[in-house]
């Protein structure tokens, strides 16, 4: 089978000479085991001697369970450095143990590279003793430039963004083609089983089934008690991608305690669906008691929640998925830390604001048509921060061009 390569490969290969462990972690379906798989070529192909173990075999899993000693057993009897292929190493019973042995007492003779799909079970299993002993990656389902190449399957239309985004006065023959792909994506996003499939309601089924599925196994792995409360959250914060959480609402219109939803969130946070954005303050005692903005990590797996396949230009929700993809594209691009959002009590209020240096960076308000846009709304923010010019990103612009795609 030919894979595809990813935007996170070069990374994770480029550090596999030093002795930590290496772990991938992202959402079930995103891509992990493919970019082990890939790994694994580039290693064969070296004349490296490699291993690939899955601990969905349960003889395997059983055996690793007994001793982490006992992964010997599994390996070739050479002399040489093996590299260990592990995928799903959050079914082992203690893997921070397993993993903190084999480093301590065989880091030369072997090294690691894994792969854990769900995010909840590696930060309850992989704390602060395993510091000094690992590289963790985050592999997130397709970015736009990854759908793009493998929709085309070759890498022309990938290069014709990067060059727009690199010369924003560029002006590409290709620049319609990779509009049409953005709708798609902006509907149906970047599962890569999603990506490939033929026709939109392939599309649609499976994604329902990945949802469905997904968080059933979130529910299940994560021992949330009302199953039905958890399915409605998740559609709830669907709904309002983009703006503030207010825990005490919440929790007020499912009839669940605040803990409660505190903890559901927390599994949706963990299992890679939402990301929490902190809001953006000089005064960091004031911006930590600020509720959070919400957004979701794949625009497929939100409309599906939402059963909203409308094309974009038909939609109420179009300005919240305009948002929600600038927040991809930014957290591709920056640490998640430092994306942030300004809000003041009055309302005024700033999509995202990026710190790239101390105190300073660039803040960008999203607007799916341009000419809704009006700076002087935003006088406040621009006259208190100076150091961070702000940029609107319309999909909707009075040039040829689509400042999304210049992101």
């Amino acid at each position: 089978m030919n894979l595809l390569s990813r935007n996170i490969l070069p990374s994770i290969l480029k550090n596999l000479p030093f002795k930590e462990f290496v772990i991938i972690t992202g959402p079930r379906q995103c891509g992990k085991t493919s970019v082990l798989r890939l790994v694994e070529e580039q290693l064969q192909s070296k004349g490296e001697t490699v291993v690939y173990l899955t601990m969905e075999d349960p003889a395997i899993l059983k055996r690793l369970n007994e001793h982490p000693e006992n992964l010997f057993s599994v390996l070739p009897q050479k002399n040489q450095k093996v590299y260990v292929l592990i995928d799903e190493i959050q079914y082992l019973a203690d893997p921070i143990n397993f993993l903190k042995y084999n480093f301590d007492l065989h880091n030369e003779q072997v090294k690691i590279i894994c792969t854990g799909s769900s995010a909840f079970y590696i930060d309850q299993n992989f704390k602060d003793s395993l510091a000094g002993r690992k590289l963790n990656y985050n592999l997130f389902t397709l970015s736009f430039d990854e759908f793009l190449y493998f929709k085309t399957g070759d890498k022309r239309l990938a290069d014709e963004l990067l060059e727009l985004q690199k010369r924003p006065e560029y002006l590409s023959s290709k620049l319609i083609t990779i509009k049409q792909m953005l709708d798609e994506y902006l509907i149906y996003g970047g599962y890569p089983a999603v990506v490939l499939a033929g026709d939109r309601e392939r599309k649609r089924s499976m994604l329902a089934e990945l949802a469905q599925s997904f968080l059933k196994r979130d529910i299940l792995e994560s021992n949330v008690r009302d199953e039905e409360k958890f399915f409605i959250l998740t559609r709830l914060l669907a709904a309002q991608t983009g703006g503030l959480v207010n825990v005490n609402q919440l929790s007020n219109t499912l009839q669940l305690s605040v803990t409660a939803v505190e903890n559901y969130i927390q599994v949706l946070r963990k299992t890679f669906h939402i990301h929490l954005l902190r809001p953006f303050y000089s005064n960091l005692k004031k911006e930590l008691t600020k509720m959070p903005k919400v957004y979701f990590n794949d625009l497929g797996m939100r409309n599906i929640l939402l059963n909203q396949f409308s094309d974009i230009d038909n939609r109420i929700d179009r300005g919240e998925l305009i948002e929600n993809y600038v927040y991809i594209r930014l957290r591709d691009t920056y640490p998640t830390d430092e994306i942030r959002f300004w809000r003041t009590a009055d309302g005024n209020e700033v999509d995202f604001v990026i710190n790239t240096e101390y105190l300073r960076g660039f803040a960008i308000e999203c607007k799916f048509d341009e000419k809704s846009f009006s700076r002087s709304k935003y006088k406040k923010f621009e006259e208190t921060y100076p150091n961070f010019p702000l940029q609107v990103k319309s999909y909707i612009t009075s040039s040829t061009d689509s400042s999304l795609l210049i992101l």
